[in-house]
């Protein structure tokens, strides 16, 4: 079914949930593009390793200290509008970035990236659920799972065969030029709030799995805030996303460095880096197409879990010699299975968020814990390697990573059971 849009493009609603998607890929490139670009950001500006870790995380402060406050905002402004704010943000940030090279601005300008990922992200799953059918949402919304690590996998790959090439600044003009271009599509092709509420109302919204709710006001907004973080179902979400994103942003992060070490050159390191997270995609995607069979989510997450912490034992264990080859499948099979769990979370968190006005709250939610776990997941499994001398325990961390989310999607499946 296509419908008229406010600048009379006609549109599938599939079609405008892809483009939904397409932002969030481009929106999290401009969190993974930092990481090829320090060598040459070092060199340039001088850099201390330091300052370069500051870089690296800055990106993450937004999302730990505003996700859920600026998930509320997300539902106040209109699901579309607080995309397009945060791509221009992005747009603004990267453009200006390269134009004052000097490490305390480029720290600033980092931390609004941060902001404006945020905004961007948050929306999306509300979006999607409003634009395809009900019988198309799970699969969806496993797809919407594939931003980051798609993001990932473009920036490892594509950073050390372009950077050579062009130089950071044009690197960072072309991140912001894929967001304009975002912005300017999902102007054109994804239909207004005003028009899908419109289209809500008489019933006409393409695949619409529920009328939207009106916008709520400050008081009303504060709350669904207030709702949201005393339900159970956004902290489970919420937490199970922090325990998968703390391990595979630990294991992914120092993936060049354990190579590092190996007799592999720069560009066998970039391949098998970017191999490695795009396997994580693979996952999501499948956890779209399990959900749209019926699988139920949880048994999809306990899968993913399970998945993980052998994949690590294997990768990382020092108890019997394994051939190079037989690891590498196992960091694999742990990136490739983690997927499992982002692609069925985000359904969950639609399926758990206490109202649907709550949703873009709830993924802010699930937002903000997840930094936080990217925050503390690396600066603990670095910990735990000097303490080791080696990387032959990062198992035991990601398997206690494993192990909660194992007992979360008990809780989960409870919970569903129950609804």
């Amino acid at each position: 079914m296509t419908f008229e849009n406010g600048l009379g493009k006609r549109s599938g609603g599939l079609g405008a949930a892809c483009l939904v998607v397409a932002a969030g890929v481009s929106a999290a490139l401009h969190v993974a593009k930092l990481a090829p670009a320090i060598p040459l950001l070092r060199a340039e500006l001088g850099l201390s390793l330091v300052q370069a870790g500051f870089l690296l995380s800055a990106v993450q402060v937004a999302s730990m200290l505003l996700g859920a406050v600026l998930g509320l905002f997300a539902d106040q402004w209109g699901l579309r509008r607080c995309l397009l704010i945060g791509l221009a943000l992005l747009v603004a940030a990267s453009t200006l970035g390269p134009t004052v090279p000097e490490a305390g601005f480029m720290l600033f300008l980092r931390a609004l990236e941060g902001v404006g990922f945020l905004l961007v992200f948050m929306p999306c799953a509300g979006l999607i659920r409003q634009l395809v059918s009900a019988h198309d949402l799970p699969f969806m919304l496993g797809v919407f799972g594939i931003c980051m690590p798609l993001a990932t996998a473009l920036a490892l790959l594509g950073g050390p065969l372009l950077l050579p090439l062009m130089g950071w600044p044009q690197w960072w003009w072309l991140m912001a030029a894929l967001s304009a271009a975002m912005a300017v599509a999902t102007l054109v092709w994804v239909p207004s709030d005003a028009l899908r509420a419109r289209l809500a109302g008489a019933g006409a919204t393409p695949g619409a799995v529920g009328s939207k709710a009106p916008r709520p006001g400050l008081l009303q907004g504060l709350g669904v805030l207030r709702l949201t973080l005393s339900s159970e179902g956004p902290w489970l979400v919420a937490l199970s996303f922090a325990f998968y994103a703390s391990q595979w942003q630990a294991v992914m992060g120092f993936l060049p460095s354990i190579y590092a070490s190996s007799d592999l050159g720069v560009g066998w390191t970039a391949v098998l880096t970017a191999l490695a997270a795009a396997a994580n995609i693979v996952g999501n995607l499948a956890a779209g197409v399990l959900l749209q069979r019926g699988v139920p989510a949880a048994r999809v997450l306990t899968w993913g879990f399970a998945s993980m912490a052998l994949g690590a034992w294997f990768t990382f264990e020092s108890f019997w010699p394994l051939a190079p080859g037989l690891r590498y499948g196992a960091l694999l099979v742990f990136s490739m299975m983690g997927g499992l769990i982002p692609g069925s979370l985000f359904s969950l968190a639609v399926r758990l968020a206490p109202r649907e006005n709550a949703i873009s709250t709830t993924v802010g939610w699930m937002t903000q814990c997840s930094a936080l776990g990217q925050f503390a997941g690396p600066p603990l499994v670095g910990w735990v390697a000097g303490l080791a001398g080696g990387w032959q325990w990062t198992w035991a961390v990601t398997g206690s990573c494993c192990l909660v989310g194992l007992l979360l999607a008990q809780r989960i499946a409870r919970r569903l059971a129950l609804s």
